[in-house]
């Protein structure tokens, strides 16, 4: 088991960090309500347009910082 300091170099932040943003997103998809930088939380009923960029951001992003890890790993 590596130590906690090596966990938060790269590889391993990039799989962490993708973990949290998909965690997010699926949470606020289940809930309907996304939290945004400027405007606060954002409906789905009231602004779905902007709810749905947001979730979207964030699932991509989960998937690019998973999928960046397993690049990395599989170059080692």
């Amino acid at each position: 088991m590596p130590d906690w300091h090596s966990l938060l170099r790269p590889p391993y932040i990039f799989l962490i960090f993708g973990c949290i943003l998909f965690f997010a997103a699926v949470v606020w998809t289940c809930i309907g309500k996304a939290r945004t930088r400027f405007q606060g939380w954002v409906y789905r009923a009231e602004e779905p347009v902007v709810f749905w960029l947001v979730v979207v951001t964030y699932y991509l992003g989960g998937i690019l910082f998973i999928g960046l890890f397993l690049c990395v790993n599989a170059v080692r």
